[in-house]
């Protein structure tokens, strides 16, 4: 905790939960609240819904075979208990940079940017290798509905053949301008998206019950217990995408009350259409057959039901759905580099909020630009397994953060907690760094790399230009005010 000490706070210094609040009401830096439950809900499942339904369910039933189902269902439980710490947080702390800001609260300067460093990796990279699978998929569904596609010179990275991914490029800055726009806007616009992959999912779902038949369920276990735990492994990161909500904890009318719902609500609804879903696609086609293509869902209309149309519309949900997930993922990014920029740690010229839109546009331009540039050009298939473990990173920190937080704040009003702490944290913990020790070796060396170059960041710019040292002192130490530690009287947004 920082308390007066007559001398400038470390490198360990947290920052004060009052101070963090109250600055998202300063003029030129404080967001717009403008996004209400059911837009923040739909964040939730837009960001969810995805490439994982889309794709990763082959995979899983080829390790688990229908008892992939129970694969979905153990990972919505494992992701829970991550989801309830970030509801508190969430609840707690309505502020920009997710789990960047949470760390900052509790456990200090250098741990937030270490997470901060972490969150960068994971929001860019994830965008940029979801922008290039949407370009896959627009050329897929072409190719289905019209028999054309674009030439692979302008469609394919140079990893891959081409020269630069045109459709990589246009989607990422067609989402950059649209977030520029306003996240009223755009929340409106991942709302029509979400409604539309709902659509898709559900018509699958009714199509593979009119042709549904149970051949495909026997044996429902092959790999046993085993093959269940490793198939969830996989399925696992379908689910990653509901701590985006909280990176817009700022902007919420009332996220005392809308963050929880949305979280939570989000991961429910999500759970539900994959768990109908898996039933469906092995009513109608079998675990090899999902497993051997890469549009498993389209395969299992095509080969399983023979239904060759649905799969034209199966690729356009596709293109919609992950649409939307570039959507949330760059507002995600977008946020917590601002709030990280906001504290020094980055230059806090970037941290403007334009006038006219209450966004952060320079920032956000800036980040598209660069996305899209890897986007375009940088090979992907191996840097995009950093995601997963920067996700899992976060949630680590974010259950030991509610954790810490209950013991050296107990009065601090939670609008939202998490039932039976320390408990469902600590699972939250166990089951995060159970996934982690299952990613490869290279994936760890590339990780380290990563925050190594961080470290070296922030000891050569960030440590010199943070707000903790920047910022006047106060009369009765050297600790600046908005760093002491102190408790808001009633958290904002509750209106009781």
């Amino acid at each position: 905790m920082v308390t007066g000490s007559g001398r400038r706070p470390g490198m360990f210094a947290i920052r004060d939960v009052r101070a963090l609040v109250s600055e998202t009401t300063q003029e030129g830096h404080g967001l717009k609240k403008s996004v209400g439950p059911t837009q923040l809900t739909a964040m939730g499942v837009g960001a969810i819904i995805g490439t994982g339904i889309f794709v990763v369910i082959g995979e899983g039933a080829g390790i688990a075979g229908p008892a992939v189902i129970l694969s979905f269902v153990l990972a919505a439980v494992a992701c829970t208990f991550s989801a309830l710490s970030y509801a508190e947080l969430a609840s707690s702390i309505p502020v920009s940079g997710s789990a960047y800001t949470y760390t900052y609260a509790t456990l200090g300067e250098i741990v937030a940017w270490i997470i901060g460093w972490d969150l960068i990796l994971e929001y860019g990279v994830s965008v940029a290798a979801i922008a290039v699978g949407w370009g896959g998929n627009l050329n897929a569904f072409l190719d289905a509905a019209f028999g054309v596609a674009l030439p692979d010179a302008i469609a394919k990275s140079p990893e891959d053949g081409g020269i630069f991914n045109l459709p990589a490029v246009f989607i990422v800055l067609a989402i950059t301008l649209l977030l520029v726009r306003g996240v009223t806007e755009s929340a409106r616009v991942n709302l029509v998206m979400v409604g539309v992959k709902l659509a898709v999912l559900l018509f699958f779902i009714v199509v593979a019950l009119f042709n549904f038949g149970t051949g495909n369920f026997h044996p429902f276990a092959p790999a046993g217990t085993d093959g269940i735990t490793a198939a969830t492994a996989i399925i696992f990161f379908a689910y990653i995408g509901f701590d985006a909500v909280s990176t817009g904890s700022e902007e919420a009318k009332n996220p005392a009350k809308d963050l929880p719902l949305a979280i939570i609500g989000s991961l429910v609804i999500c759970t539900i259409f994959y768990v109908l879903t898996a039933v469906g696609a092995l009513g109608i086609a079998s675990p090899e057959q999902l497993e051997s293509s890469d549009a498993p869902l389209a395969a299992a209309l095509d080969q399983g039901a023979g239904i060759s149309w649905a799969a034209s519309i199966l690729a356009l949900g596709a293109v919609v759905a992950i649409t939307s997930v570039v959507l949330v993922i760059l507002y995600g990014q977008t946020r917590i580099f601002f709030a990280m920029c906001r504290d020094g740690l980055l230059p806090q010229r970037l941290a403007k909020v334009n006038p006219r839109y209450g966004t952060p546009a320079r920032l956000t331009i800036g980040l598209g630009v660069l996305i899209s540039i890897l986007a375009a050009l940088v090979p992907l298939s191996e840097i995009v397994k950093l995601v997963n473990i920067g996700t899992l990173f976060a949630f680590v920190l974010v259950n030991i953060g509610v954790i810490i937080l209950r013991r050296t704040r107990p009065e601090m009003p939670r609008p939202y907690r998490v039932p039976w702490s320390p408990v469902l944290p600590i699972l939250g913990v166990l089951f995060a760094v159970y996934l982690m020790a299952d990613l490869p070796l290279s994936t760890w060396i590339r990780f380290v790399v990563w925050l190594a170059l961080g470290l070296a960041i922030y000891f050569l710019y960030g440590y010199k230009h943070s707000r903790l040292r920047t910022e006047p002192a106060a009369d009765d130490g050297g600790t600046p005010g908005w760093a002491r530690d102190s408790t808001p009287e009633v958290p904002p947004g509750d209106k009781k």
